[in-house]
C-alpha cells in the first residue's frame, strides 16, 4: 500500500499543477478581480486638491451616475487618457478625479507641498484637457486602500446608488469605454 502511494502522490501534484498553470495560461492578466464589484462605494470624506478648506463626502455625489478617476501627474499612462476624458465630459459624462499622490508616503514624517502639487495639477490639465468637475485628495491613502487600488490609472463607474459597477485598471480609451463603461452608463442612467 505505502509503494502505491508513492506512485501515486508525484503523479497527483503533477496533475493539481498542470490544472493551475493551465487556467493561468487562459486567463486575461488585465482582467482586475474587484471586490468593490456591486458593492457600494466606502466611505469617505476627503479635502478638494485645488481648495483643501473644501470637502467632499460620499453624500457630496449621491443621485449621480459618475466615474471616479484614479490619477497622478507622474503618471504618463494618466496624462495619455486626459484627452478622451475631456471628451468624455464634454459628452457629459461626470467625472471625479482622486488624486494618487505617489511622493508622498504617510508613514513617514515627510514633506509635502500643496502649492507645489496644485500647480503640477493645473499645468498638466491645462495642457492635456481638464475631464474632472473636482479633484479629491487622499494623502492617507485610505481611501484608496479600500478601493482595492494599485496603482493609477485606475477607473471605477459609480451608479446613483452609490454601487460600483466596473473597477477598471488602465486607460480609459475609445475602446475600453465601448466595451465595460457604456452599456452599464446606458443601464444606470
Amino acid at each position: 500500500m505505502s509503494k502505491k502511494w508513492i506512485v501515486i502522490t508525484p503523479l497527483l501534484v503533477f496533475v493539481l499543477l498542470c490544472g493551475f498553470l493551465l487556467k493561468g495560461l487562459f486567463s486575461d492578466p488585465r482582467e482586475l478581480q474587484s471586490g468593490r464589484v456591486n458593492q457600494p462605494l466606502p466611505a469617505f470624506d476627503l479635502p478638494d486638491l485645488m481648495d483643501p478648506d473644501k470637502r467632499w463626502t460620499n453624500a457630496d455625489l449621491q443621485g449621480q451616475t459618475y466615474l471616479l478617476n484614479v490619477w497622478g501627474t507622474w503618471c504618463p499612462t494618466c496624462l495619455a487618457e486626459l484627452g478622451y476624458l475631456t471628451e468624455l465630459r464634454e459628452q457629459g459624462v461626470s467625472i471625479v478625479g482622486l488624486y494618487y499622490e505617489q511622493g508622498y508616503d504617510p508613514d513617514f514624517d515627510g514633506q509635502f507641498n500643496l502649492a507645489a502639487l496644485q500647480q503640477e495639477v493645473r499645468d498638466m490639465l491645462a495642457r492635456a484637457g481638464d475631464p474632472y468637475q473636482f479633484n479629491m485628495l487622499d494623502l492617507d491613502r485610505q481611501f484608496l486602500l479600500d478601493l482595492g487600488v494599485s496603482g493609477a490609472p485606475e477607473t471605477f463607474l459609480i451608479d446613483s446608488e452609490g454601487k460600483v459597477l466596473v473597477h477598471h485598471t488602465g486607460d480609459i480609451n475609445q475602446r475600453v469605454w465601448r466595451a465595460k463603461f457604456a452599456p452599464l452608463m446606458q443601464e444606470a442612467q
